[in-house]
């Protein structure tokens, strides 16, 4: 029996366990079985090298956007709108069959746009270039899902279910929950509040499932099952997304007010060019990105190429700041000084670790050289050998 078989069979047996008191044991044990299966399933088979049929996409710009939906939803035509660059647009399904980028100029930054192929339910298992679509948006930094506004709400649920079943969370933040594997001790296991999702047992349960023996477990919050697994497994991806749902220009003003008042969801058409800059104000705000502006010392700042910062790619501190003009900057930093909303006052003193906002302006000074120590007269500024047989000797005097 193949990996997606036996995945169903144990999906079946959980749609007919009744869900009590009782079960909720057994129903554990089945959801950490169905995690290991998927895991497996998106492993490269046995004697590859690992690689296979993917977008080989290049990473470009500050941050990275991949739009996934259903076929002949309007990815194409929204790359075009808003890159400019040619997407094939047609009528027909599956008209995008490979990744086509495209650069966003936007807040003095470039964001790169992917258009992939549209994905159909069972893309998890592989159906429809499904794994390389879905392997592309793991890479992203944001997720845009491009949804048709006179369909049904149930696309959504069900390209949310298949990219949850290869390791992408929507939306969600990772669980507080400490877990650390040990070499001999037994299962430690422990709590700072009271779980009503898991108890003990079921912990035992769920980890002596993969066949771990000796660990430590604390939880930090009210935890479910699901969320247990995810730690153990260790690979699944904490993404942010933007629902977009286009072809708001056939349906009713009701609906459309219906679907722009949904967490985390922006409403579009790109037959009358509608809201596109709503669009990039949201993806703008999810993605997180902080420009820093440079100033050098007795200059007016530099307000033309700032310095791209983001949580997800290194960290915004000015530590961070440092290491991404160059490795070796933070040795030669004495203090900084920032200016804008980060800072308490014009100009702030601030350390390496402080964090910078959003247009911030910063100023490093650097440690002055050993070498030219002294004052007035007693400054050195010869580089002579200091030794005396290496020294010049003086011409003879005039007999």
């Amino acid at each position: 029996m193949g990996i997606i078989e036996r995945i169903k069979e144990i999906e079946a047996e959980m749609a007919r366990t009744q869900k009590n008191k009782a079960t909720e044991y057994h129903l554990g044990q089945l959801k950490a079985k169905i995690a290991k299966l998927r895991t497996q399933l998106l492993e490269p088979p046995k004697g590859s090298s690992g690689g296979g049929d993917g977008f080989e996409v290049t990473k470009f710009g500050h941050g990275r956007v991949a739009l996934i939906g259903f076929p002949s939803v309007g990815k194409s035509t929204l790359l075009t709108m808003l890159t400019g660059t040619h997407s094939e647009a047609a009528s027909y399904e599956f008209t995008t069959l490979t990744c086509i980028p495209g650069i966003i100029h936007y807040n003095d930054t470039k964001i790169q746009l992917l258009d992939l192929p549209g994905i159909i339910e069972g893309a998890s298992e592989g159906k429809g270039r499904g794994r390389q679509v879905i392997a592309v948006a793991k890479s992203s930094d944001i997720v845009l899902m491009v949804l048709d506004a006179s369909k049904s709400e149930g696309h959504r649920q069900i390209l949310t279910k298949e990219l949850e079943a290869v390791g992408l969370r929507l939306n969600k933040r990772p669980p507080q929950i400490y877990f650390k594997k040990k070499k001999t001790g037994g299962i430690s296991f422990n709590s700072t509040l009271t779980l009503t999702h898991v108890d003990e047992k079921l912990c035992y349960q769920i980890l002596h499932e993969y066949k771990i023996h000796n660990a430590e477990l604390l939880f930090r919050e009210d935890a479910t099952v699901d969320d247990l697994i995810d730690v153990i497994e260790g690979n699944r991806k904490y993404m942010k997304c933007v629902y977009v749902y286009n072809k708001i220009d056939v349906i009713g003003i009701d609906d459309v007010d219906k679907l722009a008042r949904q967490p985390n969801s922006v409403v579009i058409s790109c037959n009358l060019k509608l809201n596109f800059d709503r669009l990039l104000a949201k993806m703008w705000e999810e993605m997180g990105l902080v420009r820093v502006y440079t100033k050098p010392q007795g200059q007016q700042p530099d307000f033309g190429d700032p310095v791209v910062l983001s949580a997800d790619r290194g960290g915004c501190s000015v530590g961070d700041f440092c290491n991404h003009i160059h490795r070796s900057l933070m040795k030669e930093v004495k203090y900084v000084l920032v200016w804008g909303t980060s800072a308490r006052h014009y100009p702030q003193h601030c350390g390496l670790g402080n964090v910078l906002n959003d247009e911030d302006v910063v100023q490093i000074v650097k440690k002055k050289d050993k070498e030219g120590e002294g004052r007035g007269r007693f400054k050195s500024h010869s580089t002579a050998p200091a030794r005396i047989s290496d020294r010049e000797k003086k011409a003879p005097l005039k007999q």
